[in-house]
């Protein structure tokens, strides 16, 4: 299942009405700067962010072929995260900013989600 997951997007472009689509894509920028601050506020709330890196690190794979066990190395990449200290003021100017971005994407969008409402009604 995992080799397909690429296909996924692709399956659910065909999911939901004209209408649905269309205010979803008026409104992508909105939903990234709602998970930004969703973010943030839980920065803020814990007093740390997190920070994700990849990491390589070689283990042993089963690489059994033809009734042979085998054990083989190969290399895994795993995704580690860790607490990084942050600037507090900075993070709650960055809060500040993205809730007025996010007032100013919605008025804009009000008037894309009325088109699309009159170009698609349900």
């Amino acid at each position: 299942m995992r080799k397909y997951s690429f296909l996924m997007p692709l399956l659910l472009i065909g999911c939901g009405t004209p209408q649905e689509r269309c205010i979803a894509s008026v409104t992508r920028d909105m939903r990234v700067v709602d998970r930004l601050i969703v973010e943030v506020e839980g920065n803020l709330r814990r007093g740390y962010a997190f920070e994700e890196k990849e990491v390589i690190r070689t283990r042993f794979v089963d690489c059994s072929a033809g009734g042979v066990a085998l054990m083989c190395l190969d290399d895994v990449t795993t995704t580690e995260r860790s607490a990084v200290a942050i600037d507090l003021v900075a993070e709650a100017a960055k809060l500040a900013s993205l809730k007025a971005k996010r007032a100013t994407q919605a008025t804009e969008a009000a008037a894309a989600i009325s088109s699309c409402r009159a170009e698609f009604p349900k």
